[in-house]
C-alpha cells in the first residue's frame, strides 16, 4: 500500500535563509522510502491555512526584515495553526518559525515582534553578540544524538507544556544557560538548527513522519515504515 501525505510549507517563498528547504527534500526522500507519497504546498501571504487539509507543516526562518512581514500575516493564521498543534498536527519549526510559534521576539534592533502564541516559550535577544557554531544535542526520550550548526542573535526561555528537544552536550542551544535546545510540544518539533536539520538527523525524519502517517491511518499497519534503517542523507 502506497500511504499519501501533505505538507504546508509555511511561508516558504520568504523564509529560506539558510536553505531549510532542504529538511522538505530530506521528508520528501524518506517519505518515499516508506511508500509514501508526499506532496508539499507553499501557504504564504494572504493565503489561508486549513488545518484539515495538511498531514504536517514545516515553518523555516529569515532575516528580520521577512520575519516581521510574516508575523504579521500569521496572526490571520493563528487560530488555524493552534487548531492543527492542538489536534497532534506534527510540525518542524526552525529559527524564526520557532520564534514565531511563541509568544514574542526581539528583534536585533530591539523591535517587540508578536508570535502567535500556539507555544509557551518567548525570545530576547542578546547585545552585540550571537550563538554561532556546532551543536550536539541529546533527546530524553529516544536518547537519540542530533547534530547541527547554530546561527542565532534570540535567547529563548521554554513556558508551561513545553519540554527541549535536546540536551545540549556542545554549543550554546536555546539560551547559552539552561542546557536545553529547541523544543517539543505535542507533536511540533522547534530547533535553531540550521544545516538543514533533517539531513545531518534521519532520525528525527522518520519520526515526525511516522506521527503524521499513525495520525492520517490509525488503523493502518505500518511495521514496514517503523523498522526503516535511516542512511545519511550527507
Amino acid at each position: 500500500m502506497t500511504y499519501s501525505l501533505h505538507l504546508a510549507h509555511l511561508y516558504g517563498d520568504l523564509l529560506n535563509t539558510y536553505g531549510d528547504i532542504g529538511n522538505v527534500l530530506v521528508l520528501d526522500y524518506y517519505a518515499k522510502q516508506m511508500d509514501v507519497k508526499l506532496t508539499s504546498e507553499i501557504v504564504s501571504l494572504d493565503t489561508d491555512f486549513n488545518p484539515q487539509k495538511f498531514d504536517l507543516a514545516f515553518f523555516g526562518g529569515g532575516q528580520d526584515y521577512e520575519q516581521v512581514i510574516v508575523s504579521k500575516d500569521i496572526q490571520n493564521k493563528k487560530q488555524a495553526l493552534i487548531d492543527f498543534i492542538e489536534s497532534d498536527g506534527p510540525m518542524l519549526a526552525i529559527c524564526g518559525g520557532y520564534q514565531l510559534l511563541g509568544k514574542y521576539y526581539i528583534g536585533a534592533n530591539g523591535q517587540k515582534i508578536d508570535g502567535i502564541a500556539a507555544l509557551n516559550h518567548y525570545t530576547e535577544s542578546q547585545d552585540n553578540n550571537r550563538f554561532i557554531g556546532d551543536v550536539v544535542i541529546e533527546n530524553s526520550e529516544t536518547k537519540q544524538i542530533y547534530h547541527g550548526f547554530e546561527n542565532h542573535n534570540g535567547v529563548t526561555y521554554l513556558g508551561e507544556g513545553e519540554r527541549p528537544l535536546g540536551k545540549v552536550l556542545e554549543g550554546y542551544g536555546n539560551n547559552g544557560q539552561d542546557k536545553g535546545e529547541g523544543a517539543i510540544y505535542k507533536n511540533v518539533f522547534c530547533s535553531y538548527f540550521h544545516g538543514p536539520i533533517l539531513a545531518r538527523n534521519g532520525e528525527l525524519a522518520k519520526r515526525i513522519l511516522l506521527l503524521a502517517l499513525k495520525r492520517k491511518y490509525p488503523d493502518a499497519n505500518l511495521s514496514k515504515q517503523e523498522q526503516l534503517e535511516i542512511k545519511p542523507t550527507y
